[in-house]
């Protein structure tokens, strides 16, 4: 299993040499490790991952190879109220049923109702349209339907709750990635201002020639190398409604990796607040302060975000909106601070353009970014290239 694991490591383009499997080999026979599979996993992690972009791609070949073994071997059971995770009340209504059920009316009318009902509620609770539980209407818990309400656990299914009571794990994007980038990166290519800038190092064999026909001796002359001189800022939305999108969202995102030299990366979820951040794995202990990058990034900067702009409109017009946090301010004042900033500035959805007119939040974004948001089409990058490459 060992060696099948180790191959797979390799297959996935992980560099793994025969030394570091013989010392994965040696720290389990000296017992350095309990006999876990978690154990084994973080050991196996240590030993073969040298650098923390390939941790997604690790974690993907774990779980494939060692899928199905129990994990808990020597660990005591912890007790869980299983009937809070399971739909046991899953309820599927009809079209009908759906429009009977009634919205809560606005922010602060969810919130107080929420409060009242842990003030009130002691036992779980299954189906039904008022306690917190699985399944049935009421506006908190999950499983079930509500037009507007908090999910708590669970997974969701209508993509209707505004916000969303529990911490959720994202992984990074993969900029390694290379299936399918090459119209991508043609697409880009019309955002480029070359210059030549950085040490000499690149010989410039017409003032070489030039040098020695007037030397009369060789005269070898450096020039520094030829580069896209544009600079690009790029806020990636994960996790929630995107992942239906992670495929071209990670194509473009390697294209956008190999294009352009100067380029800076973020990520956020549905909205831009007061914080963003560079992994996902530590989202919640190290973010970057929104107001730092916009004193750090200058206005010559171009700015990309890249979401499907899915979201309830509170999480925009709402100050404590977001799905995931209070947050002091709403996104739209963030974002209006955004392209305030950097003037050159374009929204990439990755959704199809039919769908936009169906959604709120969508017609939100557009409107804050003045009408330049792009589909993630080859059609949709080359006219936001455009529009980056007029704006100053």
């Amino acid at each position: 299993m060992f060696h099948s694991f180790v191959e797979a490591l390799r297959t996935a383009g992980i560099a793994v040499s025969i030394r570091e499997h013989l010392v994965l080999l040696e720290a389990i026979e000296r017992g350095v490790i309990d006999r876990t599979l978690d154990s084994f996993y973080h050991l196996a992690r240590t030993t073969f991952v040298k650098d923390e972009s390939l941790i997604d791609r690790f974690d993907r070949v774990f779980g494939q190879a060692f899928a199905g073994i129990d994990g808990t071997a020597g660990v005591d059971p912890v007790s869980m109220p299983d009937e809070w995770l399971r739909r046991i009340a899953e309820r599927y209504l009809s079209p009908d049923d759906m429009a009977k059920v009634a919205a809560t009316g606005d922010w602060d009318a969810l919130m107080d109702r929420l409060r009242q009902r842990l003030a009130e509620q002691h036992d779980r609770h299954e189906g039904g349209s008022k306690w917190i539980g699985t399944g049935g209407t009421s506006p908190f818990g999950h499983g079930g339907y509500n037009p507007e309400g908090v999910r708590i656990g669970g997974e969701s299914r209508h993509r209707r709750a505004v916000k969303v009571w529990e911490q959720r794990a994202f992984r990074n994007l993969d900029n390694q990635r290379e299936l399918g980038t090459r119209n991508l990166k043609v697409a880009l290519r019309r955002l480029r201002r070359f210059a030549r800038e950085g040490a000499a190092d690149e010989l410039d064999l017409d003032a070489t020639i030039a040098g020695t026909a007037r030397r009369g001796f060789l005269d070898v002359a450096m020039r520094p190398e030829r580069r896209n001189a544009v600079k690009l800022l790029l806020f990636l939305d994960v996790g929630g409604s995107m992942d239906p999108f992670v495929e071209q969202v990670e194509e473009l995102f390697s294209a956008a990796t190999a294009e352009f030299r100067h380029l800076d990366f973020f990520y956020f979820h549905n909205c831009i607040y007061e914080g963003v951040w560079r992994d996902n794995r530590r989202r919640w202990t190290e973010r970057t302060p929104t107001a730092d990058l916009l004193r750090t990034y200058g206005p010559d900067y171009r700015l990309v975000l890249v979401g499907d702009a899915a979201m309830s409109p509170y999480e925009i017009l709402q100050p404590g909106g977001s799905v995931e946090h209070g947050n002091a301010e709403a996104g739209a004042v963030w974002l209006q601070r955004l392209t305030a900033h950097w003037r050159s500035a374009a929204w990439i959805n990755p959704a199809p353009p039919d769908h936009w007119q169906w959604s709120h939040s969508t017609q939100l974004i557009r409107d804050l970014f003045a009408d330049r948001m792009y589909p993630l089409t080859l059609d949709g990058l080359d006219a936001a290239m455009r529009e980056l490459s007029r704006r100053r």
